[in-house]
């Protein structure tokens, strides 16, 4: 029966006695009613009670289960092969590793406590500090590291500060493809270092040739070279970061008796830069010593190593390599007096030295293998320059100031392999060349580079590279496998390299493999040269033309940076001919829109 089937029982038009029996029908209804509400909410709640208990017994046995897994986790941790080693064979397998990853240490003491305990128990695996930083991260790293290093093992130690600040370059235009230079920046940080950053990522163990990195304080920057906003220049912040130097030089020193590597290197000045001044005493064990900035600064005398007085007695013994970019220093410091095998010198603009006591550098260091100077300034020799040997030297670099050719003049040179001259230009550099050459027996180079090195960038006289007149003096040189030249005429060049004339009895360099030029300008001709050049060394099949019984060595190696519009169909053409084809073709700058 439906539910409303029942009122046919009740007659038409309802009469009295029909009302007042629905009327009792109707109560029995809602007290029925109202107890069925009841049963279901009492239902309802057993129902929800149940569901919170199964729930809470639920979240009881996967806790339990949690537990479980970590206890699971655990016991196929120490019942695992690696877990049964020996520690002292771990610990020969760290240094196998810290070997390839400098910074594994940080890494390793992170993976389990065993592995904490036994990484944090071995000083030399501190030993090697390598460290991308900038003044907004937090010197305390310097400090942790060189505390886990314990207090007698030799430090190896190589910082990058990336110092916060707007690029001097305008965002404005579009630059070229940059040409390498040796001259105007410090080498990149290479791989294996840490990098400060934020904590809460996950620490990896990368693949060599990566760096690792460690999650330390966080940064208050977040990008390398965005400056501060205006609004925090005052903040605590930027008043910690104008001491970073002191507190990061500070520790260091407190070490200097185990340096043994010190590598300090910053892209430009930066308030605390005045700590680097503290760096003075006795390094017994110093073997190579950087301190080396990317761009010029302005700073006076300082009263650190390189600038102490020749009666200052220091104990730096073992040193050979030394390196000062862009930073003051005295040409009578004991330190260039300490028999070294390589030196690497950029003088600030106001460090005006005669050229005698550059030459007293070099003298005071006769087992020289390695030697690059540039002097922006230079002034003329006070006494005369004595003719300076160098057996040993292999590598040879001048640059800058015009006056450095003529130290060139007073040096013989038996063993040297590789020679880089960029000076500016005022007299032709042949003559210095061909000269140093005969002079120290005709040595065997094989790399030659001549006015590559700044040749966009201005100097503060004649202007970059050194001019060439002729190239006559290639003939001479039989083991060349690398050439580079730049800023001089580019047909005259590759004449010389080209198929030898009637004038000309041999190939000039026929061991060449590498050829680059930068901002060599061109005539009309110069593409057809160039074309000429490749197609003489490598012929689209067989090997080039014998000339009194020598064959070329095929180029392998073509770079042009801003010589020559080439045209596409050139360029496609010296690929097919030549292993590496590397060109930029000048272009002005063009506006960003």
């Amino acid at each position: 029966m439906t539910p409303a089937a029942y009122l046919t029982n009740y007659p038409e038009p309802p009469t009295d006695a029909a009302v007042a029996d629905a009327r009792r029908e109707l109560q029995a209804q809602q007290e029925q009613l109202l107890a069925l509400s009841e049963k279901i909410a009492s239902a309802e709640d057993a129902l929800a009670q149940i569901v919170v208990e199964r729930k809470r017994a639920i979240r009881d046995l996967r806790r339990e289960k949690l537990i479980l897994e970590e206890k699971v986790t655990y016991t196929k941790a120490y019942i695992s092969p690696i877990r049964r080693l020996p520690h002292e064979l771990l610990r020969h397998i760290f240094l196998f590793n810290f070997d390839d990853h400098p910074c594994c240490a940080w890494v390793l003491a992170s993976i389990c406590t065993l592995w904490r305990r036994l990484t944090l128990s071995m000083p030399r695996l501190w030993s090697k500090i390598r460290l991308v930083t900038n003044q907004s991260a937090t010197a305390d790293t310097i400090r942790l590291w060189l505390e886990r290093s314990g207090d007698k093992v030799p430090l190896d130690i190589e910082i990058y500060l990336r110092v916060n600040g707007v690029s001097n370059e305008g965002s404005s235009t579009r630059t070229r493809p940059a040409s390498p230079t040796p001259w105007l920046h410090p080498p990149s940080p290479p791989p294996h270092y840490v990098i400060p950053h934020p904590p809460g990522t996950a620490m990896l163990l990368p693949p060599a040739h990566t760096p690792i990195i460690v999650p330390q304080s966080p940064s208050h920057h977040d990008s390398w070279g965005s400056p501060p906003p205006p609004s925090s220049r005052n903040t605590p912040q930027a008043q910690r970061n104008a001491h970073w130097g002191h507190i990061a030089i500070f520790y260091l020193i407190e070490q200097m008796h185990r340096w043994q590597r010190f590598v300090f290197r910053f892209d430009r000045q930066f308030p605390s830069m005045s700590a680097l001044k503290s760096i003075a005493g006795d390094a017994p064990i110093l073997r190579e010593f950087e301190i080396s900035c990317a761009e010029t600064i302005y700073a006076s005398e300082w009263p650190w190593i390189p600038s102490s007085s020749p009666a200052t007695s220091m104990a730096l013994g073992k040193l050979e390599s030394l390196m000062l970019h862009h930073v003051p220093f005295k040409w009578s410091s004991p330190i260039f007096k300490t028999n070294l095998r390589s030196l690497n010198l950029r003088s600030l603009p106001s460090n005006h030295l005669p050229l005698d006591r550059i030459m007293h550098i070099i003298a005071s260091n006769a087992e020289l293998e390695s030697l690059t100077l540039h002097f922006a300034v230079a002034l003329p020799a006070i006494l005369p320059l004595v003719q300076t040997s160098l057996p040993r030297l292999r590598e040879l670099t001048f640059g800058g100031h015009y006056h450095m050719s003529q130290l060139a003049d007073s040096l013989v040179l038996p063993s040297l392999e590789i020679l880089n001259l960029d000076v500016e230009a005022r007299d032709p550099i042949e003559d210095t060349i061909t000269n140093l050459l005969q002079r120290s027996n005709n040595p065997p180079i094989t790399r030659l580079s001549v006015s590559y090195g700044s040749t966009s960038s201005s100097t503060l006289y004649y202007g970059p590279g050194g001019v060439v007149i002729s190239w006559g003096f290639l003939t001479d040189l039989n083991h060349l496998q690398s050439l580079s030249i730049g800023g001089t005429p580019l047909e005259p060049f590759l004449s010389a390299l080209g198929m030898p004339d009637e004038e000309q009895t041999h190939w000039a360099c026929p061991n060449l493999t590498t050829v680059a030029m930068k901002s060599c300008h061109a005539h009309s001709d110069g593409i057809a040269k160039l074309v000429q050049l490749v197609e003489a060394r490598n012929p689209e099949s067989g090997s080039a033309t014998i000339v009194n019984g020598v064959i070329p060595t095929r180029l392998q190696h073509l770079e042009l940076y801003d010589c020559a519009t080439l045209g596409q169909d050139v360029i496609e053409w010296l690929k097919k001919r030549v292993d590496e084809v590397i060109c930029t073709e000048p272009s002005s700058y063009v506006r960003s829109p």
